[in-house]
């Protein structure tokens, strides 16, 4: 068996026991995302005990090689096991073992990760020359009292629900295929011109293994006459429902559709988990949509280092589509 296949057998059984690890760093989310060929994990021992890990995507492009994270998963970098000891203690120990945990990362050209957002301390990688640039996502941290969200929500987001159930007639059902939902959520890129940056086996792959988990919903808003008008795609954690697929028909974009799908996700959400995140955005408009479902803004880290020439130009190539991204503001999930 080879080193990748024994630390991922390790780390497969590290998940299967330790309900801390999130749900896009478990080994079966990786799996079903990149292949058990195309991830790695680095691990830090204590003993015969895990403290530590850091799963990533390998990526081969160009002759380069980026440890990053997969398509439609938001975050991953380093869990460490829960601590309670002491601030000092614990912020020694985090440094102590993120050290160790990139000290052993294999020879690469570029490291790009977003962090979960309840890992914020990167200190210890800027003294290594590592970079940081902080997103923002949008999360419903009470889901026990769904009145109390309603209330909580902007006037023009409870407009659209309600202009949607009542006027329009929209109902939301469940997906009949992954297809149905892709379908759906690929007219949004359509209507700004750009490519679907999934395709509908890639998304299935996910689907699938998130239902053998139990892990997954796929919503559609449908209106009167059977038409799809939005779609949106939730996957589940142990506490928290993370919206990481949506978008719509652009010749129903006014019916509300939008934001009942989403408020029904919500609901749904409510019955399984404490939390629902939005998983972003950082475009403007969908940051104002998402806001006004009244979440807290909350942080998440953008890690970087090059290390090599080859790193340093893929990281411009990257910004120059990040500008061009940000010219089609508007563009779904």
């Amino acid at each position: 068996m080879s080193d990748v296949k024994i630390r991922q057998s390790a780390y497969q059984a590290l998940c299967e026991t330790e309900a801390s690890i999130p749900l896009f760093s478990q080994a079966w989310w990786l799996d079903a995302a990149v292949g058990p060929e195309a991830w790695d994990v680095a691990l830090v021992r204590k003993g015969e005990r895990i403290e530590a890990a850091l799963p990533f995507y390998v990526r081969q492009r160009f002759g380069i090689t980026v440890l990053t994270v997969p398509n439609l998963t938001p975050a991953l970098g380093p869990w460490l096991r829960p601590y309670a000891g002491k601030s000092n203690k614990r912020i020694a120990r985090q440094k102590s073992l993120l050290t160790d945990l990139f000290q052993s990362l294999p020879p690469h050209d570029l490291y790009q990760q977003n962090w979960h957002v309840d890992q914020q301390n990167w200190q210890p990688l800027y003294w290594k020359g590592y970079e940081q640039s902080t997103g923002y996502t949008y999360r419903l941290e009470d889901l026990s009292d769904t009145d109390a969200i309603w209330r909580a929500m902007d006037q023009n987001n409870r407009n659209d629900i309600r202009k949607a159930r009542d006027r329009e007639g929209v109902r939301i059902r469940q997906a009949v295929s992954t297809k149905e939902a892709v379908d759906v959520c690929g007219k949004t890129f359509e209507r700004q011109g750009l490519s679907v940056p999934y395709s509908e086996s890639y998304v299935e792959s996910l689907v699938s293994a998130a239902e053998r988990h139990g892990a997954v919903d796929l919503l559609v808003a449908e209106g009167q006459s059977c038409e799809l008008h939005a779609a949106a795609i939730i996957v589940y954690g142990p506490d928290t429902a993370y919206y990481i697929m949506g978008g719509g028909d652009p010749e129903h974009r006014n019916s509300g559709a939008a934001s009942l799908i989403l408020w029904e996700a919500i609901q749904r959400s409510s019955e399984r988990v404490k939390i629902f995140d939005f998983e972003g955005s950082m475009i403007e408009p969908i940051e104002r949509f998402f806001r006004g479902f009244g979440g807290r803004q909350t942080p998440y880290m953008s890690i970087r280092r090059a290390a090599s020439w080859k790193g340093q130009a893929y990281l411009g190539l990257q910004r120059l589509k990040q500008v061009r991204r940000m010219r089609h503001s508007g563009v779904g999930k």
